[in-house]
């Protein structure tokens, strides 16, 4: 009976979000009061139902009831009960109900911390939640249900993916989706601005806060993506221009561009129709990331739906979604005009401007060369695979003018700039940067390519002309004794700026050093045989047989040294029983300043007593980590600032009067 509950709270929670979508639209358009109301208690119902039917699952998955289709296809008896659980989201019906089930939670949030804003405006936007819950409950009622019985019920499970049975599966699919669908909110204010014709910069401000959470929970998820990946695959890679970690990174370009972009209209009132455009172009690139991974048309490590019908579902809900989004932009474009004046070509706002057209060409490239592979493949029946080259030259030319742009940007003034006033403020920064990259060159001369130095100058620009903006900002108070009470008076949104674009620096230069002083070797080795990588010495001392809770593995125990100094690593291969698969568990000790990285291959003989191994030497790989964490964290540290709330008490005036000025 736990499943049909299930079932019946999903088809309860499509009813409420049918009355979410459509009531409090009308409501508002017709000013009916009681009608507009509903739009709140619809949407916690909403997300309560959802609740159930996600609680639902989780039980099945813990009792393990074989008698649903999908936990008898993603579970074991023999699996960790950490993994029975997480294998809610391990497959495609599970991780659809994850995305209703975020998209409810994300509805209560807005309904939660938007009291204060005008209650036809809330209703909008709620009602435009609602239509996208109505879309995804549809698809998962109908196509994607997890509750769908086994008759007879299986006697055991077919157990879960091996390489989602790791503590990474735990963080990184939450994480990614609460990014994923948390950009249906900056979506949805942006829609409710057009519809109502409230196209004013109030709902840039209300919808800034929502953009940052969105933009931070994204930054997260691929962050812990690419360090599952590291340590998992085998490779020693963190990033490989697969077509589903594609999928992730365009929304997050743009949604870094849109970022920027609500910056200025919040501020100064210009790039309106910029930010309107961006917010439906970033949540639009969230459903072709659902319907790249969902649909089958990819052959990915992620891509695990290969159903033509589901596919055919999504493809329409974009259109749907995407088609009716432009027309209202195109209808209400000449309304919502560009604002904000005229400003100098040197400020701030065109600085900026540049940077985001930078950026959306970026996600644009990548685009093209994740999508052309398809076209062609469906046009002219065509193989091809679009990988690192072209992306390396396409996306960095465009990414590379953006990142020396950045520390520009931080210390242009608005309206009014000078490149006088810019070479006063910002010469000591690319004087240290010059120098910089002038004694790494020299000391690593023959072993370090120009690409690479260009990296690290540009990572060392961004962090120096951050600190140098930092700096500037509070060194008059310092001078003047006050230089605590100057700190304590910065808004947390100058700290989470501050703090992500020194992690910008800090990851492109770590990126920079890591791929161009990286050694790799792949070799075989016996046992008490020694090879070596780099200026470390590794000796294979035994191997010894571990059997795991569903899997059994070959344990290798290697010394390193490098130099009077020594320590043990113990890579796996496993081979899990169920679904008879190996996977190489790689050993990685990390340092501060580098990562040494061993992953055991295949078997040489019959005795197991030699293997070809992995041998990388990574330098500065945990500052690729930091680096994102940094920017992450700067999101975090922007949203504590109080001018982002939505509490009645800090909604300036202003922006309320514009938000009730209707323009017809």
């Amino acid at each position: 009976m736990m499943a049909e509950l299930g079932v019946f709270a999903l088809v309860l929670a499509l009813i409420v979000a049918l009355v979410q979508a459509t009531l409090p639209l009308l409501g508002a358009q017709w000013g009916i009061a009681a009608w507009v109301r509903l739009a709140r208690p619809a949407a916690a119902l909403q997300c309560l139902l959802s609740l159930l039917a996600a609680g639902v699952l989780f039980w099945c998955f813990g009792t393990q009831d074989y008698s649903v289709l999908y936990v008898a296809a993603n579970s074991h008896s023999d699996l960790p009960m950490i993994y029975k659980l997480t294998a809610f989201w391990g497959g495609h019906e599970g991780s659809m109900l994850l995305w209703q089930v975020l998209l409810a939670c994300w509805s209560v949030a807005v309904a939660w911390r938007s009291r204060a804003l005008p209650a036809d405006f809330v209703a909008r936007v709620l009602a435009v939640l609602g239509w996208v819950s109505v879309g995804f409950l549809l698809f998962v009622l109908f196509l994607s249900n997890p509750f769908l019985r086994l008759v007879p019920a299986a006697l055991e499970g077919k157990d879960l993916n091996p390489l989602l049975q790791d503590p990474g599966m735990v963080f990184h699919p939450p994480l990614l989706y609460m990014g994923y669908v948390g950009f249906v909110v900056p979506f949805a204010f942006a829609l409710a601005a057009l519809i109502s014709g409230e196209l004013g910069a109030a709902w840039a401000r209300w919808s800034r806060s929502w953009t940052l959470a969105a933009w931070g929970f994204l930054t997260l998820g691929i962050l812990l993506g690419s360090a599952w990946a590291y340590y998992v695959l085998g490779w020693g890679g963190w990033w490989f221009w697969d077509p589903v970690e594609n999928a992730s990174f365009m929304p997050w370009l743009v949604g870094t561009a849109l970022l920027h972009s609500l910056i200025v209209t919040d501020q100064r009132g210009a790039f309106r129709s910029w930010s309107a455009l961006l917010a439906i172009c970033a949540f639009s690139l969230c459903l072709l990331g659902t319907f790249l991974v969902r649909s089958g048309v990819l052959t990915s490590v992620h891509a695990f739906a290969v159903d033509p019908g589901r596919g055919l579902f999504i493809l329409c809900f974009i259109v749907a979604v995407v088609g009716v989004s432009l027309w209202l932009y195109a209808w209400r474009a000449p309304e919502l005009g560009t604002g904000g004046g005229q400003f100098a070509l040197l400020s701030r706002e065109t600085l900026l401007l540049v940077n985001n057209v930078l950026f959306c060409a970026a996600a644009l490239a990548v685009l093209i060369g994740t999508l052309y592979p398809l076209a062609l493949d469906v046009l002219r029946n065509e193989k091809i695979s679009v990988g690192p080259p072209y992306f390396e030259a396409v996306f960095l030319p465009l990414v590379l003018p953006a990142l020396a742009l950045m520390g520009c940007g931080t210390v242009a003034r608005w309206k009014q700039g000078s490149g006088r006033e810019l070479w006063q403020r910002l010469r000591v920064a690319l004087v240290l940067t010059v120098v910089g990259v002038a004694v790494l060159g020299l000391t690593q001369a023959g072993s370090i390519t120009p690409v690479t130095l260009l990296g690290v100058a540009l990572g060392l620009w961004c962090l120096l002309s951050t600190l140098a903006h930092a700096v500037q900002r509070l060194l008059p108070a310092v001078r003047q004794g006050a230089g605590w009470q100057r700190v304590a008076r910065q808004p947390w949104g100058w700290w989470g700026t501050v703090m992500a674009h020194a992690g910008v620096g800090v990851f492109v230069m770590a990126v920079s050093l890591a791929n161009g002083l990286e050694t790799k070797r792949e070799t075989h080795v016996a046992q008490g045989q020694s090879v070596e990588a780099g200026h470390y010495r590794f000796t294979l001392v035994g191997l010894s047989s571990v059997e795991g809770p569903n899997y059994d593995a070959q344990r290798a125990h290697f010394r390193v040294s490098d130099g009077d100094q020594s320590w043990d690593m113990y890579p796996e291969k496993r081979a899990y029983r169920v679904q008879t698969m190996g996977l190489s568990q790689a050993a990685i000790d990390s340092r501060w300043t580098r990562d040494v990285f061993i992953a055991l291959g295949e078997p040489l003989d019959e005795t197991g007593q030699a293997w070809t191994v992995r041998l990388q030497v990574k330098p500065w790989m945990e500052w690729i980590w930091m680096g994102t964490f940094m920017m992450a964290l700067g999101a975090g540290l922007s949203l504590l600032d109080k001018r982002f709330r939505t509490g009645r008490q800090r909604v300036p005036r202003a922006a309320r009067s514009a938000v009730a000025h209707k323009v017809a």
